[in-house]
């Protein structure tokens, strides 16, 4: 047994979850083992702490009881002899020396049964910190996020550094990555922008990690944090993570870039007075815009007063040059949206409109700039007036005189106020001038009092100054006063003042000064001489008096892309220090609630609605300095800016005190705002057209466009089919107005995707649909559905009209039949197994790229019905027919094509039920323009009649055989020689038969007499004879079997094509007789079997075998020169002899009757001799004298 453990020492932190390997081997017993962990701390080295066990759950030590469990401590077994020790929170008491111990399974102890490894807890020093924060980008805005990543582990480690992207619940994506060995890594969404630049991970210093993204994409959005890993590496080699910490996040936004810009021209007043000063600002309002480049030209009633690139240097004209320079005058750049003209002093002749125009510019690589979008906001116009005063002076009414008893002062006085009527919120200036008939003996006191218009005094005082000069507010007026809202003062010594600002409707009444002379007595006291009292009424009218609200339009109805104004008019005409807000309320058509659209706010500002983002770049509002009245002017306009309108206007009042109070709201009527569509312009051609045409050729459809609504429309073309059996057309393709195409079902249902193509000429109305490779299917009425559409004021496209052009009338047809064949005709006799050629051609045919079918049939004696003999398929494939079976033509047929048009059919070694009357049919063949091939047409060939015969018999045997005789135990020889044949092919079938006379008749060979016999009567000599078959061969060369009497003794020999030879040998009496060959002559049939065409024989050979009892007839036989001696020589001497003696005796009998042998006297009367020729030798013929042959 063998325990090993994961090998130490082991660096970890603290509060990480470590986990240690423990494995097994060499062991006995069960599969499964068991382990148990135990720790010696570094406090008692020889202690044994038991920590968890796989078989006992009271194994842990009281220190990792509760941690066990919890489940803090447990051991996963990975297999049967194979453990992991968990440990997920270590801690800093869990260092030390671990034992993992295997109980003994095995039948006796040998090996090791525990390892041992050390565990080092090291603090958890990594520290990953970052600024959150959220921040708003635009598309395209470079980001920079920094995260300091610090340790002090003292043992050797690398840090690992990632920035992640966090959108929502999804999975943290990585950004950027510095691995341990210091290798960037980018995940797939980042690592092309990686490789570009755009995307870095920079080290600054030792601790700091910047992210930057040069080019933020929308896609960017979320949250940015980083996260750091220190890795230490183990003993065997491997790197391990110790501990891992992330930042705080930092979530950017990011706005997608809008291309449009905006100007807005704005001033604090509309009317000014000479010597003034103006200051007009030009405001662009745009995404990115330092990243983009913008010139602004400023006009004055239309005149160009300067301009100014985007290098923010401005250029003015000759006149506004010499203000500028003598400093009346300026034109800045205030900030990247902001550009500003002033003039510091007004002229009477500078009224007039003044307005602003900005373009933006492109910069091309070559550093030039060039013009795109222009736009100017509405003119300003301002009226300069020359200086006027409008002071107001009120003199008193009445002087009140002192009661009696005080001395006598001869003072007076008056008061004077500004105005006596003001509208609430303007200032109250009163003055007080006390009048004395003499120098002033001493001093005043003056108290400011408020009296009602009944004239009842009442105890509202509002200041007064004492003799000593000290101002005291009254109590009703002390904390007005405190925000300066109540103001008084000695003008001079004789003069006073009281100054009300912001005035309320409450300080409406008599404003009484009361004046109280003092003077010094003897004894120094101050003493009153008299008083004098003035007032002078003023009236207040309230705010919100007579404050109503209409809302006005000149243009009701209007169409897209028009402009139109709302007024909203203020009754009654307000100075510019009141306040009033103005709310354009809106509601679209088809929806029952209003919704704000934009506030212009009581401090000047311009506050949009949450719902009016499709307003914002085509709305102005503009309020009238001198009336209040606002203006809303909408461009471009359409239907999402139909629908009713209204106005609510607020009127505020500031307080002393800074805060404001909303004295009275007011609803104007509603505006009712109809947008229609611009009148359709739209014109198709309605013209009818017809097409006919062959299939495989194009169908060129054309839909023209005769006039439309704007120059600027776009179209989108519909293309329908109309088949008879449809009621409705069948859509084949749509071209949208932005060029996509989407085909129909009709499209998809009959292939024709890949045959279509759609062209817009560059004439712009006129669109043209191709049908490549037309079918007949393609048949059918075509019309266009031509869809006018524009872009809406709010970008948007609409479709305004539609109209159906006329219809195409398009027929495809096959092309016409030109298939032609010969028609030639004509007879042909051959001899079996011979060749026959059939000729079939083609003179003229449809198409050069059609495909033939060539078939040949016949027509048999006997037979009406035609059949087929081969077949040449399209695709040059050879076929055999049911003839070809029939008739065992297969491998005898071959077919072979010259040149184009030419067909050849060969049967080779015809035989005679080949025979009939031949022709070919020829099939057509074209390829539709879908690829399938049909047949177009066909046509016959003119008929060729064969015959096939076989060779006229021409056999012939030799028939002049000589006759033979041989002495007995020699060898004779038959031969049968073929004189001719019919054919050099030929074969021959050869018998030799041995004739015998049948019973009844004589036995033996027949005789001389005999033989004259047999050829006078040939019928009764057939009768008569018995044939026996000596051998027999076949055309085949096969032997028969031999005959009984000649058994072993034949020998056959071929000596020449047409001499056969048959040996007998050991010849016999008994082999005495006559022979006769019999040839039959077989030719080769079309099957390779032979037939037998006619057959001969020979004349008879007659052969005679001596007996060895005949002594002289042997000696003579057996000597040549005997034998002429004794036969030749002698028998011209014996045949006079014996004429000689006949005619002797003739005479003698005819003399004599009685001579004729009645005496006793024998007749000699002498037989021809038999001449027998030997069949084995040339040997001269052999006289042969039979016993009893002469008499």
């Amino acid at each position: 047994r063998h325990v090993a453990v994961q090998e130490g020492p082991l660096y970890r932190t603290e509060g990480s979850h470590i986990t240690i390997w423990c494995n097994v081997s060499g062991y006995q017993g069960p599969s499964e083992q068991n382990f148990q962990w135990s720790i010696y701390l570094p406090s008692a080295p020889e202690r044994e702490v038991q920590i968890v066990s796989t078989v006992d759950s009271s194994f842990p030590y009281a220190i990792y009881t509760q941690r066990v469990r919890g489940g803090k401590i447990y051991v996963e077994r990975v297999q049967g002899n194979s453990a992991l020790l968990h440990i997920t929170d270590l801690q800093a008491r869990d260092a030390g020396e671990y034992e993992c111990h295997t109980p003994n399974t095995d039948e006796r102890y040998f090996g090791s049964y525990s390892a041992k490894m050390n565990l080092v807890v090291i603090p958890d020093t990594l520290q990953t910190t970052a600024i959150p924060q959220t921040l708003h980008k635009v598309e395209q805005d470079p980001l920079e996020l920094t995260c300091e990543v610090a340790t002090e582990t003292f043992q050797h480690s690398h840090l690992s550094v990632a920035w992640l992207r966090q959108r929502g619940g999804e999975k943290p994506v990585e950004v950027i990555s510095l691995s341990r060995d210091f290798v960037l890594h980018s995940s797939s969404d980042y690592a092309q922008r990686q490789s570009l630049g755009e995307v870095r991970l920079d080290k600054l210093g030792s601790t700091t990690f910047r992210l930057t993204v040069f080019h933020l994409r929308p896609s960017d959005q979320g949250e940015f944090y980083c996260e750091a890993a220190e890795w230490i590496q183990d003993p065997d080699g491997s790197w391990y993570a110790m501990t891992r910490k992330r930042s705080e996040g930092t979530v950017v936004n990011v706005q997608p870039t809008d291309k449009e810009f905006t100007v807005r021209l704005e001033t604090e007043k509309r009317l000014y007075t000479v010597g003034e000063p103006v200051e007009f600002r030009c405001i662009l309002e745009a995404q990115n815009v330092p990243d983009r480049y913008f010139a602004v030209s400023w006009a004055f009633n239309s005149s160009l007063i300067a301009s100014m690139g985007p290098n923010a240097v401005p250029v003015l004209n000759s006149e506004f040059a010499y203000r500028e320079a003598r400093g009346q005058l300026k034109v800045a750049k205030e900030s990247d949206s902001v550009f500003v003209l002033k003039i510091y002093h007004l002229r009477q002749d500078d009224s007039g409109k003044y307005n602003c125009r900005v373009t933006e510019r492109e910069k091309t690589v070559t550093g030039e700039f060039i013009d795109k979008e222009s736009k100017r906001p509405k003119n300003i116009p301002i009226i300069v007036l020359p200086i006027t005063d409008n002071w107001v002076v009120k003199v008193p009414q009445h002087h009140q005189i002192l009661p009696q008893g005080h001395l006598e002062s001869s003072i007076s006085v008056e008061v004077a106020s500004n105005s006596s009527v003001i509208l609430e919120g303007e200032h109250l200036h009163f003055s007080c001038s006390v009048r004395t008939a003499g120098r002033p003996q001493g001093r005043f006191s003056v108290i400011w009092q408020l009296v009602d218009r009944q004239n009842r005094r009442s105890n509202i005082m509002v200041m007064w100054l004492d003799r000593d000069g000290t101002v005291q507010p009254g109590a009703s007026y002390w904390e007005r006063s405190s925000f300066g809202g109540v103001q008084m003062e000695q003008v001079q010594p004789n003069s006073f003042s009281l100054g009300i600002f912001n005035s309320r409707k409450e300080d409406e009444g008599q404003y009484e000064c009361h004046v109280t002379e003092w003077v010094r007595a003897v004894d120094g006291e101050w003493q009153i001489v008299g008083e004098r009292r003035a007032s002078t009424p003023i009236s207040i009218t309230a705010l919100e008096m007579g404050f109503a609200v209409t809302a006005i339009s000149r243009t009701p109805g209007v169409t897209y892309s028009d402009s139109f104004d709302l007024q909203c008019i203020i009754k009654p005409h307000y100075p510019a220090r009141v306040p009033v807000s103005v709310t354009w309320r809106f509601q679209p058509v088809g929806t029952i609630e209003f919704h704000d659209l934009v506030t212009f706010t009581r401090d000047g500002g311009v506050q949009w609605g949450d719902r009016s983002s499709s307003f914002r770049t085509r709305t102005a509002i503009e309020k009238a300095e001198s009336s209040n009245n606002v203006r809303l002017s909408i461009s471009r306009a359409s239907d999402t800016e139909a629908g009713k309108y209204q106005c609510v206007a607020e009127l505020w009042r500031k307080n002393y005190n800074n805060s404001w109070t909303r004295l009275a709201e007011r609803t104007s009527n509603l505006l009712e705002i109809r947008v229609p569509q611009p009148v359709t312009k739209l014109q198709v051609s309605k013209s009818k057209r017809t097409l006919t045409l062959v299939e495989n050729r194009p169908i060129q459809l054309n839909c023209s466009v005769k006039s439309q609504t704007s120059p600027n429309s776009h179209f989108a073309v519909l293309w329908y089919v109309h088949k008879p059996s449809d009621a409705d057309g069948k859509l084949i393709l749509k071209t949208t107005h932005s060029s996509a195409f989407e085909y129909g079902t009709y499209a998809e249902e009959e292939g024709l995707r890949p045959r279509l193509q759609f062209e817009r000429h560059v004439s712009g109305g006129l669109f043209s649909l191709t049908v490549q490779r037309a079918e007949v299917s393609d048949s059918g009425s075509y019309d266009c559905h031509v869809e006018e559409w524009l872009l809406s004021p709010n970008y948007a496209w609409y479709k305004l009209a539609e109209e159906v052009s006329g219809r195409t009338e398009v027929t495809v047809k096959r092309p016409d039949s030109r298939l032609k064949l010969s028609q030639a005709q004509g007879n042909l006799s051959v001899l079996e197994t011979q060749q026959v050629q059939l000729e079939g051609g083609v003179l003229n045919r449809t198409s050069s790229a059609s495909q033939l079918v060539v078939e040949w049939f016949v027509w048999k004696p006997n037979h009406p019905e035609r059949e087929t003999v081969a077949r040449l398929s399209r695709e040059a494939t050879f076929h055999y027919g049911e003839q070809a079976a029939k008739n065992n033509l297969k491998g005898r047929l071959h077919l072979e094509s010259p040149s184009s048009g030419v067909y050849r059919l060969f049967i080779q070694n015809v035989a005679v039920q080949d025979s009939g009357t031949y022709s070919c049919r020829v099939e057509e063949w074209l390829p539709s323009p879908s690829g399938v091939w049909y047949k177009r047409a066909e046509d016959t060939a003119g008929q060729m009649a064969v015959t096939v015969m076989r060779p006229d018999a021409a056999l012939q045997v030799d028939t002049v055989v000589p006759n033979a005789t041989v002495s007995e135990k020699a060898a004779f020889q038959l031969d049968c020689s073929i004189v001719s044949r019919s054919s050099q092919d030929s074969r021959f079938a050869v018998a030799w038969y041995s004739l015998r006379t049948k019973a009844g008749g004589e036995r033996g060979g027949p005789g001389l007499g005999e033989q004259e016999e047999e050829e006078g009567d040939e019928e009764e000599e057939e009768d008569l004879t018995e044939r026996t078959a000596l051998l027999s061969v076949g055309p085949d060369a096969v032997f028969g079997p031999e005959g009984s009497p000649w058994e072993g003794r034949l020998r056959f020999q071929r000596l020449s094509p047409l001499l056969y030879r048959l040996t007998v040998l050991q010849a016999s009496p008994r082999d005495t007789g006559n022979y006769s060959c019999r040839v039959e002559e077989w030719l080769p049939g079309p099957k390779k079997e032979g037939y037998r065409l006619t057959e001969e024989e020979s004349a008879p050979i007659g052969i005679h075998v001596l007996d060895t009892s005949s002594t002289l007839q042997s000696i003579i036989c057996s000597n040549d020169a005997l034998f002429y001696f004794v036969f030749f020589y002698p028998f011209p001497i014996f045949g006079i002899l014996i004429i000689t003696i006949l005619l002797v005796r003739f005479k003698s009998r005819n003399s004599s009757k009685s001579s004729d042998g009645k005496n006793g006297v024998p007749l000699l009367w002498i037989k021809e001799p038999h001449l027998n020729y030997s069949p084995t030798c040339l040997e001269p013929p052999v006289l042969s004298i039979h016993p009893g042959a002469i008499d």
